[in-house]
């Protein structure tokens, strides 16, 4: 994906996929994402403290899920696109030593007040499962 290309409607179709993006989960990453967003949940963080809590080892917060969901739209879309809307849903948890791969598709192209709007139904997916599903509304960049 090029974070430098601004697509326009004229560029996109329903039913076009967007590229896949893989993302490597580490703990580096985790705790990085965690600190930046300011959550200081030791589940996110301390793996000992992770593990008291019924789980394996330190995993992603939400806040980074939904950065990372956003960045994957405004790299296909470009710098001049603008999210309106996004709702998704939190399935499997994202552990160090695995890989979110992130996948969308173009449902449809609508018009507001003269700016095209892609749909988007999006997927982040690592070896459990779903991490993330859901859908956004992306505004393209004008023509």
């Amino acid at each position: 994906m090029s974070a430098f290309k601004n697509l326009t409607a004229a560029d996109v179709n329903v039913g076009d996929s967007l590229p896949e993006f893989k993302l490597p989960i580490t703990a580096r990453l985790v705790v990085s994402c965690a600190i930046a967003s300011q959550d200081f949940q030791d589940v996110h963080h301390d793996k000992a403290a992770a593990e008291e809590k019924g789980t394996p080892d330190i995993f992603m917060n939400i806040l980074s899920t939904n950065g990372f969901v956003g960045r994957y739209l405004t790299d296909w879309a470009g710098p001049a696109s603008r999210i309106r809307k996004i709702k998704f849903n939190l399935g499997a948890p994202n552990y160090p030593g695995d890989t979110m791969t992130m996948t969308g598709e173009i449902k449809d192209i609508t018009e507001d007040n003269g700016h095209h709007l892609a749909h988007i139904e999006f997927r982040g997916k690592n070896g459990m499962g779903n991490h993330v599903s859901g859908s956004a509304v992306v505004q393209l960049a004008g023509a």
